[in-house]
């Protein structure tokens, strides 16, 4: 399979913006930033390269995820909406859904069956996975989630409310990482209040549901300031769905924590922190009942109990 040139990506990136801007003239009604869940659009639901925005709009990064595949595999729509372009982009099968108020883009797909201004339904095949024309040194699907000309993390979508993979709400839950965690090992308590809502199954306080808990509340008034639990570097600062205003910090070796529902944040990303650091206050952004600090800690992609 051909590994193209930085040029080639360059030229790609542009030919699908151009892509991208003619599909916003179909006319599809803009709906709020919140949407539904996105179905897996592979058989297997495995991330082989992660979202990592460029700082500029045509600067160096990766818009959207690659998910490992097989030459001529089905491609799926991740959810219900309107085909607004189908065709190809520097010799590079390109699809493209409009949700509504955003778009799902799918590349490199060969064989597609629909064409611009299908109605498609979640799950429904767009064409069948090419074995090139990607940066993927194996056959992989990049797919994109755009809003406007806003490129942003599918991963979001395909987990519901998280760029994290829950684990299976019905599965015994994870155990810490030796040494890591268990009563916060080697992280530092990044606020000093108590738990108030523990890490688990539960019934969510505001929707009712009963969901997984995927971090551990603790209690502080509003304006409390919120410290880094661990020398890292920041992943993401900015709002993020239900968590409302969140930080993720990436400790290397795979682990994560993650500062949600606050009332403001004072480190971007890219910054590197030492432990603790301010790294924003306590709010209740998002979906909240009030003040407090969700903290979350997650290793090797899947979120596990900070208290152990």
């Amino acid at each position: 399979m051909p590994v193209h040139s930085p040029r080639t990506h360059l030229l790609l990136a542009v030919g699908v913006a151009a892509a991208i801007l003619l599909s916003t003239a179909t006319g599809v009604a803009r709906a709020s930033d919140e949407g539904p869940s996105w179905s897996w659009p592979l058989g297997q639901r495995v991330v082989g390269t992660d979202f990592d925005p460029p700082d500029t709009p045509y600067g160096a990064g990766h818009r959207g995820i690659d998910l490992p595949g097989s030459p001529g595999e089905p491609v799926r729509a991740v959810a219900a909406g309107r085909v607004s372009f189908s065709g190809t982009v520097a010799g590079v099968g390109v699809v493209t859904v409009d949700h509504g108020s955003e778009r799902s883009t799918y590349q490199p797909v060969e064989r597609r069956t629909v064409e611009r201004g299908d109605a498609v339904e979640p799950g429904e095949v767009l064409g069948r996975l090419a074995p090139g024309g990607t940066h993927c040194a194996s056959a992989c699907l990049h797919l994109g989630r755009l809003q406007g000309e806003r490129y942003l993390d599918p991963r979001e979508r395909l987990t519901g409310e998280s760029r994290f993979v829950l684990v299976d709400p019905d599965a015994r839950l994870p155990r810490p990482p030796a040494g890591a965690l268990g009563s916060l090992g080697d992280l530092a308590r990044p606020v000093g209040g108590p738990v108030t809502s523990a890490f688990g199954m539960r019934v969510h306080p505001v929707t009712g549901i009963r969901k997984l808990h995927d971090g551990v509340d603790l209690g502080a008034s509003c304006g409390t300031p919120v410290r880094a639990a661990k020398a890292g570097t920041v992943r993401t600062a900015g709002r993020d769905g239900a968590y409302g205003l969140r930080v993720v910090l990436d400790h290397g070796g795979g682990v994560r924590t993650a500062y949600a529902h606050l009332s403001s944040a004072s480190v971007s990303r890219g910054d590197r922190v030492d432990p603790r650091t301010v790294v924003g206050r306590v709010g209740s952004t998002g979906m909240s009942t009030g003040c407090h600090l969700h903290f979350m800690v997650v290793r090797g992609g899947k979120p596990v109990d900070p208290m152990g």
